[in-house]
């Protein structure tokens, strides 16, 4: 049976003397949910920054790329991002959502809309300067990253402007604005209904996603817009398979609704799994167990199966040792604002 309502104090101010009954007020939907008032946590975004600095240290092409690229096994900055960019914005939005959808679908669709503006700005330099560095200096690094739209120029401007296209190092972008786009309708089922059949539904998506979902819906998208766009253009991230990334981060907003606590001893044998991981990633247990042989089980684009188990494990991790990680992170304010 869901609560009607609040039993509480009312107060009542005068001007000679206050007085207090006690009163009924109607339950939001929020209250009748236990949302309470939520505030960003300083040290999500910071853990949210380090895995920007990150992204950005793995794609440079230095050494030190090699050092940062997936040391902690297969667990990737993209993934971290994007599970801690969904963890912030249900954390955020998620009262808003029990009361007033259309509100929250219009912030959040400015937000994306936002995104997409700085999606714009460094493909816009790559269809521009970097393409005619790549083709008066001969470069074939650049030339190979921009081929398709070397070749065919329109359909790749229509297509990036549509989030189709999407070039290799640039594709992290429209997948958070895709997202963030899909955002509003699900914080809305999950605050009436609870997370479960959202998760079951994000589950079955990325089985299918497995399975060849991508490869069915580029031939559809390709039909529909006649866009010649080749799959391996769309982007390097299967987003069937990358969306349970992102539904998982969301649902743990709700810390103690979406999970249950888990016992103790999950944390331990999470850290043995994430060892064992990082023992296949740097060749420790010979040539039986390697990523190569375990193929695509570890698959980074398509989150393999695999993959999806080790960070399950390395979350629970980060979960454990969140309050060492606070400490670590968080920089103490200096001073007092004046």
């Amino acid at each position: 049976m869901k609560p009607l309502g609040d039993f509480h104090i009312i107060t009542h101010r005068s001007v000679r003397q206050p007085r207090w009954t006690v009163g009924y007020e109607p339950a939001r939907p929020g209250r009748a949910l236990g949302f309470g008032r939520v505030q960003r946590r300083p040290e999500i975004d910071a853990l949210r920054g380090i895995f920007l600095i990150w992204i950005t240290l793995a794609h440079l092409p230095t050494h030190l790329s090699d050092l940062v690229n997936e040391p902690f096994g297969f667990v990737s900055s993209a993934e971290g991002f994007v599970f801690l960019s969904a963890l912030l914005v249900a954390r955020l939005h998620i009262r808003q959502a029990a009361e007033a959808g259309s509100a929250l679908r219009s912030k959040l669709w400015k937000r994306a809309l936002r995104i997409y503006g700085y999606h714009l700005i460094p493909l816009a330099c790559a269809f521009t300067m970097a393409a005619t560095f790549a083709v008066t200096a001969h470069r074939l690094a650049l030339i190979n990253l921009l081929n398709f739209y070397l070749a065919h120029p329109f359909p790749a401007i229509v297509g990036w402007l549509l989030l189709i296209y999407c070039p290799p190092l640039l594709d992290i972008l429209p997948m958070y604005v895709i997202f963030l786009l899909i955002t509003p309708f699900l914080l809305p089922i999950a605050a009436r209904r609870g997370w479960k059949g959202i998760l079951l539904a994000s589950g079955s998506v990325w089985l299918l996603a497995q399975f060849g979902l991508r490869a069915w819906v580029h031939r559809v998208v390709v039909h529909v817009t006649t866009l010649q766009i080749p799959l391996q253009d769309t982007g390097s991230f299967n987003l069937f398979a990358r969306q349970m990334v992102w539904v998982i981060g969301a649902a743990s907003a709700q810390e103690g609704r979406s999970f249950g606590r888990p016992p103790r001893f999950a944390y331990p044998v999470s850290a043995l799994i994430c060892i064992f991981f990082i023992g296949v990633r740097h060749n420790w247990f010979g040539n039986r167990l390697t990523q190569q042989t375990l193929g695509l089980q570890l698959d980074k684009w398509q989150l393999g199966p695999l993959r999806l188990v080790n960070l399950v494990a390395f979350a629970c991790v980060i979960y454990w040792s969140r309050k060492l990680l606070t400490r670590l992170i968080l920089i103490p304010a200096c001073g007092k604002a004046n």
